[in-house]
């Protein structure tokens, strides 16, 4: 079974775009799906279930910046001294400039 599901977000500004999206989803997924909305499920209706996947990829993504990041500062202050070495701005610039 085929299932098509349009969701719609409401046009707030110019800065929130609408974005209209039609999603077909067949066999497994669309039961699972369906499972999830109405009075069995957690939400109200569809898109307000593809919302709710969007957020929690969105947060998803963002922690996965996030940590990697976390790691990243916590190398560089756990660093010995010795491990540095003195640059000036020059050197920074020339050195970018040669990656290039």
């Amino acid at each position: 079974m085929s299932r098509a599901v349009d969701s719609q977000q409401t046009h707030l500004s110019d800065k929130n775009p609408q974005i209209t999206m039609t999603v077909r989803l067949s066999g497994e997924l669309s039961d699972f799906a369906t499972s999830n909305v109405g009075q069995n499920g957690s939400f109200d209706n569809m898109s307000e279930y593809i919302r709710s996947l969007i957020r929690e990829d969105k947060s998803r993504q963002e922690l996965k910046s996030f940590n990697l990041l976390k790691t990243e500062l916590q190398m560089a202050f756990t660093a010995t001294d010795d491990s540095y070495s003195e640059l000036s701005a020059l050197d920074i610039i020339n050195r970018n400039q040669s990656e290039k």
